[in-house]
């Protein structure tokens, strides 16, 4: 019988080898519950959630055993004393299914997800806070519970969008905002919807209990109540509040009640803050949201993935979900079951969730915390769920019980969370509720003896302090020669080398013509030469969708084998000139909404111009337009000057690539709230975008043209014009024939004037005067009536429009086309007729109806 002797050190093996299987089970069942337990988190104030089976949360599915946590020797284990899986399972379950769950799960970087691992089992410092600090906790939760008690005592009948079951965000706000100025920040922005405004008005905002109570108050006589334009529940306010830091900046944007559009505002207010104050630190933006609101509108995806855009980023934003387990009056699922929760749209930008019941005051504080920290650390998105519950209905006048009775029969049971806090701070004595009731009176008290505040001046753009002057040949000579002078090596495209030689023959002689391209640029150039900053964007901006523009020129460096990018407009930009052209994503509303609310901060020291790829992409952005731009000077005193380029004109492409929609923009037209302008030469675009530059107090929105911008050789104006002048509203004609022997004055808009000039021209009409009106609002309506009346044998007006008759200017220009006529002189319009699809998609069927529109002004 042959013996066999195990070889030296196989105990020490196999002593390793269970060692390592022990810390394998540590660790595999540690990293189940880091994953896994907040499916099961205590997250739910009224304990209505069904709670999963989750088997990866059980140690036997680990096969984990007591010997495992005397071998495994895990790092995770030390100074805990636990002793056995039972008590590593209750410690792993207090972790991380208490009131504070972390969801990493849409976390794809691995040092984040460790980073909040770490945090989450971290001893927090802000824990076991002492008796003043919860003090402190207390009075805020009966100062936010107080004031929607206040207004339904007093004002019952007010639509106010209570927080109550939510009291918690006040809290949040407040460990938000100390966070903020904890980091040195000096803004801190504010985006969110109606539930709870009101709430952060008054005890976050510091808003004067009285300006909020006038819009209720139908007796009221207050400026605020007189001067109301908006719903209380959509202001906006700015404060500077005090912080155990220092001075913080506290600026929530106002609001319409398209829920989420000001999300992406938002963004663009902080950029363009950080634009305006390039010495400061980036803001810190908190967007609040409804849960039904955050997963269901479009807007929210639009702007999570705009936010990953350099062009757009405003290193990270902290969302707060105010999480009433409820939509409008149908419930929005918090379904851990499912594995669905309305936060899982955050998983686009791999946005880590920090789900958090309402009702643990404590819990909230260190969300708050760590999602702050984690903006700062890594410059990225977070979500705060702040899971509460809703007391009222939609709106307080709303009998929530007719369509949701079991939910309610739990929330009416739910005491509120002030007194489970009193109860939960000061645990076996009455300390609690007596802090409770006397903090509730006196904040009572305080909003009860409230003062309105003194009428606030409206925001409005400074004006510039100077105003660079018109550039001369020499400085044109002078960009062009910089704009043109390539790096060594660059080897340019052929179509960059044309546009270099065009560049260079327009300045050649004052008398050359100018092509759009070159007008453009050389305004934004005799801009950034005197340090006016520039900003557009949109979907191929740099290049231009009609090869128009070429922002940006590329090429490739053969010996590198890599791309290079030649900005010729930042050879000329004063130093520290701000210069972006932005290529924007695939969006419209989300980046319109941004380059709003850029230009509100920015203020007159940059020119914000968005363009859209066609005239009718606008359409995706139209809360945009109606909601901000047209309205928020009049109803929030906004200082905007948007520019907003729209390419139109009919050619022939159908319905969605010819129009933007001229009549709807004019119909948002009133007291000059925005200038629209449809320019037919280079040289009036060239003074345009300079004009709004320098003098612009308001959005202008530019219907630019398509074909003409390379084919119509008329619409090139020669450089002489660049040179002197300035925008005109009306354009008078040239080729005009003696005033005496004019009957008939033709009104036109846009591209179409060339049309109709060279009808005059084929019919030999001598008593035909042909006006383009440039601005179609504010109308020039003086200047059109005193060229009417140069005019003594004048019969007719005629206005022209090549878009069909609601889609064009007729019926918004018409009452003022007859405010200028003389005595006795007819008025009527030629158009396309209307058609339900709109502009036809056959060349040849736009050429004949082009025709017959002109035709119909000078028969042959």
């Amino acid at each position: 019988m042959t013996l066999h002797h195990s070889p030296a050190g196989s105990t020490e093996q196999t002593s390793d080898a269970r060692q390592a299987l022990a810390h394998a089970r540590i660790q595999s069942f540690i990293e189940a519950y880091r994953h896994e337990g907040y499916r099961i988190a205590d997250i739910d104030p009224l304990g209505t959630l069904s709670v999963p089976e989750i088997p990866a949360l059980l140690p036997q599915h680990h096969d984990l055993k007591d010997e495992d946590l005397a071998l495994g020797q895990h790092r995770f284990l030390e100074g805990l004393g636990l002793t056995n899986v039972k008590e590593l399972t209750h410690f792993l379950s207090r972790l991380y299914c208490g009131p504070l769950g972390l969801d990493a799960s849409g976390v794809r970087d691995e040092s984040r997800r460790q980073w909040l691992f770490a945090r989450l089992a971290a001893r927090d410092p802000g824990a076991d806070p002492a008796t003043a600090e919860r003090a402190a906790i207390l009075a805020r939760l009966a100062a936010a519970e107080q004031w929607e008690h206040y207004l339904q005592q007093d004002y019952p009948h007010a639509k106010r969008f209570s927080l109550e079951g939510c009291e918690a965000l006040l809290v949040l706000m407040d460990a938000l905002a100390e966070r903020s100025s904890f980091y040195q920040l000096e803004q801190l922005f504010l985006a969110m919807p109606h539930r709870g405004r009101l709430n952060l008005l008054v005890n976050l905002m510091q808003m004067p209990a009285a300006d909020i109570v006038a819009y209720f108050d139908a007796t009221s006589t207050t400026a605020a109540a007189a001067g109301a334009v908006d719903l209380p529940y959509h202001l906006g306010a700015e404060t500077v509040r005090a912080t155990a830091h220092g001075q913080l900046g506290l600026f929530m944007a106002h609001n319409p009640s398209h829920l989420e559009s000001a999300y992406p505002v938002l963004l663009g207010m902080v950029r363009g803050y950080r634009s305006a104050h390039p010495q400061s630190p980036m803001p810190a933006s908190v967007v609040i949201h409804g849960d039904a609101a955050f997963c269901g509108q479009g807007v929210v995806m639009e702007s999570l993935k705009l936010s990953l855009h350099p062009g757009y980023s405003v290193g990270g934003t902290v969302h707060v979900i105010v999480n009433n387990q409820i939509g409008f009056t149908t419930p929005n699922p918090l379904d851990p079951l499912n594995h669905g929760y309305c936060t899982d749209i955050a998983r686009i930008v791999g946005a880590p969730v920090l789900h958090v019941n309402a009702d643990q005051p404590e819990a909230v504080l260190r969300a708050a915390r760590i999602a702050f920290d984690y903006r700062m650390q890594f410059g990225a998105d977070v979500v705060i769920d702040l899971v509460g519950y809703r007391r009222w209905g939609h709106a307080e006048q709303d009998t929530a019980t007719v369509t949701q009775p079991l939910l309610h029969g739990f929330i009416d049971k739910h005491p509120p969370v002030t007194q489970l806090y009193a109860q939960a701070g000061w645990p076996g004595s009455d300390d609690g509720a007596t802090l409770l009731a006397v903090s509730s009176q006196q904040v009572l008290a305080s909003f009860r003896n409230s003062r309105p505040s003194a009428p606030a001046a409206q925001r409005r753009a400074p004006a510039l302090a100077v105003k660079p002057d018109a550039p001369d040949l020499l400085r044109l000579r002078q960009f062009v020669e910089r704009m043109t002078r390539l790096p060594e090596g660059f080897a340019a495209h052929p179509a960059v080398t044309r546009l270099m030689a065009q560049w260079q023959d327009c300045v050649s002689a004052s008398d050359h013509a100018c092509s759009w391209n070159f007008a453009e640029n050389m305004a934004y150039a005799s801009l950034l030469w005197k340090g006016q900053g520039l900003r557009i964007s949109g979907m191929d901006v740099q290049r231009g969708t009609f090869m128009q523009r070429h922002a940006v020129w590329h090429a490739i460096d053969a010996a590198q084998g890599v791309q290079q990018a030649f900005w010729p407009l930042r050879q000329v930009a004063a130093p520290g000139t701000a210069l972006e052209v932005v290529n924007s994503p695939l969006s419209e509303e989300a980046v319109v909404g941004f380059e709003y609310g850029f230009s509100v901060q920015a203020g007159p020291g940059a020119m914000v111009i968005w363009e859209a790829q066609f005239g009718d992409f606008v359409n995706g952005a139209q809360i945009m337009i109606d909601q901000f731009i047209a309205s928020g000077r009049g109803k929030w005193g906004y200082p905007s000057a948007l520019t907003v380029l729209l390419p139109h004109g009919y050619e022939g492409v159908g319905p969605e690539h010819s129009t933007g929609y001229l009549s709807r923009m004019l119909l948002l037209c009133a007291q000059e709230n925005m200038r629209v302008a449809y320019p037919s030469s280079s040289a009036q675009w060239f003074h345009l975008l300079r004009q709004q530059a320098l003098q612009g107090d308001r959005p202008l929105v530019v219907f630019t043209p398509k074909s003409v911008l390379h084919g119509e050789v008329r619409s090139q104006s020669p450089l002489s014009a660049l040179l002197q002048g300035d925008f005109q509203p009306l354009v008078e004609d040239a080729d005009a024939p003696p005033p005496a022997q004019v009957q008939r004055v033709v009104l036109c808009s846009g591209k179409v004037c060339y049309d109709l000039a060279d009808g005059r021209r084929k019919a030999g009409d001598t008593r035909t005067v042909l006006l383009t009106v440039e601005q179609l609002h504010p109308f020039p309506e003086d200047r059109l009536g005193a060229v009417l009346r140069s005019y003594p044998q004048l019969e007719e007006v005629i206005w022209v429009q090549e878009e069909e008759r609601k889609q064009g200017a007729w019926l918004c220009v018409r009452d003022a086309i007859e405010a200028a006529l003389p005595l006795q002189v007819r008025l009527r319009a030629v158009t396309r007729p209307d058609t339900d699809a709109g502009p036809t998609a056959s060349k040849a069927r736009h050429y004949a109806q082009q025709a017959a529109l002109v035709q119909s002004v000078f028969p042959a």
